[in-house]
């Protein structure tokens, strides 16, 4: 583990700021994070994933940038090792000088008091890790976000809480960090009192955390940080549209907006638990990341504003043929004067069949239908990173992603990808500059999303899109004669475009995130990198699942090509007594060598 982890640091000043006991336990090793140096078994009785060290990392910047803005108005000012003077960071080539003046005039008033990590700040935030496994993400906020007040690291198995606890002297943040042993849902719940909740509230579950948000929207402070991550993702990509909506309240479809799909999702099952309490969201930043999704939201009261969560949702209507979508809101608000008036959206945007291909409609949803970032605070995130880029280990990625992120359509939900728009048509692929540009030639807004490589955000109604793809076609024709008549392809060519796409690349094309080649997307980090095995009851991880995915790769590699060496692989059907070929059948009938496979 420690090969992929961030190397800590070596110099004397950090040593004796982080006493260490003397001598570890029998086969105990200590895996490095950050500034954290935790404690592990030799028997990884305890889960824990490497990989995650890009959610931690954020997880990090953000809390920071929130309590910031928290302790600011408590009179407090967060100090962060490292970082210079605070300056808005601009994606375009030209600093925007009106945005400096405002962060050097918000400066000039500086708040009496100052914290730095490792502190605790009585007037500091108090956070809540429910399922802290080996509490190395507690550790980390313990040491490296300012304006703390206490950190409470919760596991419901007696092992990781005394690891837990290990951990927190090994690290000296006893003043800080209390480990639990209990269930996160009733230590929630017993914490929803207006003094007793908590300012942050970080759950990272295996798999779904939809068993514990009942209890956390309840648990957190007025206007408080929820930090949730899913890594469910396959039930939320469409995979399970029925578990989906046992889990979430919401269907989920396959296709190819899935990830981003798969934040609206939670987002919704937030705010349709919040609004049970009276409460709403307000998301702060959401991205989906490789396997699984982490989204950040802040939690206010007011009854008035619950009012508009049904504004706030839609229906999703996906063809089947040619993948176009349209967004069904499931309520309507008008203003009135000085009153709002709410009644039940009309509908529905599509008739029985498509109007471009003349397939069906999929129904999915409902999902959250407004931004799921807050740009302003995306921003100062950007600025902490890019500004102090040693203080994390995925210092770059975040970088990429948060640029990709602030580069994002707000008002547009959901997106379509280049290539399964060129395949539906059977076309070649357009690059995306000229994609991009013909759309910016047509007076629509276009946008990447961080959520996939190729996708196109735009305004624009499927409708240009066609015809975009139905003028590329022209320069690039397909053999019509050998398309099916009851195709998507053949209805969408048979139709001719009624505008006329430019796809000459416009300079505004070319986002500022890709021209600057920062890391968006990020390589495999390792080999079986993916979820891993999920823990044990009563302690331990089983190992039969890395060695499961050995045997079952390179299945297709070095194939049989002589039919004489089927002769030494068993008869299934003389196995199950069915086989009716006898001596001629190509495979063997040996139940010897049948058994010692068995027993293999």
């Amino acid at each position: 583990f420690a090969e992929s982890m961030s190397p800590a640091p070596t110099d004397a000043a950090a040593d004796e700021e982080q006493p260490r006991l003397e001598g570890l336990l029998p086969g105990e090793t200590v895996v490095k994070e950050g500034k954290a140096a935790i404690l592990f078994p030799s028997a990884n009785e305890v889960f824990y994933n490497p990989v995650q060290e890009f959610n931690r990392d954020l997880t990090c910047a953000v809390i920071t940038e929130f309590a910031r803005d928290l302790l600011a108005q408590r009179g407090v000012k967060v100090v962060v090792p490292g970082e210079k003077e605070r300056v808005v960071v601009s994606l375009s080539e030209e600093a925007n000088e009106a945005d400096v003046q405002t962060e050097e005039k918000n400066g000039a008033e500086e708040p009496a008091v100052t914290v730095t990590a490792g502190e605790k700040c009585e007037r500091g935030l108090r956070v809540l890790e429910g399922l802290a496994a080996s509490g190395l993400r507690s550790v980390r906020f313990a040491l490296e976000v300012p304006g703390l007040r206490s950190v409470t690291a919760n596991d419901f198995s007696t092992k990781a809480a005394a690891l837990i606890a290990r951990n927190a002297q090994y690290n000296g943040v006893n003043h800080l960090l209390q480990a639990s042993c209990r269930d996160a849902s009733m230590l929630m719940y017993e914490m929803r009192g207006k003094k007793e909740r908590y300012d942050v509230i970080d759950l990272d579950p295996y798999g779904s955390p939809a068993s514990f948000l009942d209890a956390a929207v309840q648990a957190v402070s007025e206007g408080g940080l929820l930090c949730i991550t899913c890594t469910d993702m396959a039930v939320m990509a469409g995979n399970s549209g029925e578990t989906c909506y046992s889990k979430y309240g919401s269907v989920s479809i396959k296709a190819k907006y899935c990830h981003e799909m798969a934040l609206r999702i939670i987002l919704h099952s937030l705010e349709q638990r919040a609004g049970v309490y009276q409460r709403y969201i307000q998301p702060l930043l959401s991205v989906s990341v490789d396997f699984y999704i982490r989204v950040f939201v802040r939690v206010f009261t007011g009854q008035a504003t619950v009012k508009n969560s049904a504004s706030k949702q839609a229906l999703v209507y996906n063809c089947v043929g040619c993948g176009s979508f349209h967004l069904q809101r499931m309520g309507r608000r008008t203003s009135n004067g000085k009153h709002m008036k709410y009644s039940p959206a009309t509908g529905p945007p599509v008739g029985p069949e498509c109007e471009h291909c003349g397939q069906r409609h999929q129904l999915g949803g409902p999902i959250w239908a407004e931004p799921i970032h807050n740009l302003p605070f995306v921003q100062k995130v950007l600025s902490a990173v890019s500004g102090n880029p040693s203080r994390f280990g995925t210092s770059k990625r975040i970088e990429g992603m948060l640029s990709m992120v602030t580069e994002e359509l707000e008002d547009v939900p959901l997106y379509y990808t280049v290539d399964s728009l060129s395949s539906t048509i059977h076309c070649n692929t357009p690059p995306l500059l000229q994609f991009r540009s013909a759309l910016l030639h047509a007076g629509h807004r276009v946008s990447l999303a961080h959520a996939c490589k190729n996708a196109i955000k735009t305004d624009a109604p499927p409708a240009v899109l066609w015809d975009i793809m139905r003028c590329w076609e022209k320069a690039n024709p397909v053999k019509r004669e050998k398309l099916s008549e009851t195709s998507p392809s053949f209805k969408i060519l048979a139709s001719e475009p009624s505008l006329e796409a430019c796809f000459t690349v416009r300079e505004d094309a070319n986002p500022q995130s890709r021209k600057r080649h920062l890391t968006r997307f990020q390589e495999n980090p390792q080999a079986f990198w993916g979820p891993k095995a999920r823990a044990k009851a009563g302690g331990g991880i089983s190992t039969n699942l890395q060695d499961k995915r050995k045997k079952c790769q390179n299945k297709r590699k070095n194939q049989i090509t002589d039919s004489s060496q089927l002769k030494d692989f068993p008869c299934k059907r003389f196995r199950q007594g069915t086989c009716t070929h006898g001596d001629k059948c190509c495979y063997s009938h040996d139940l010897q060598q049948t058994n010692d496979q068995k027993m293999e």
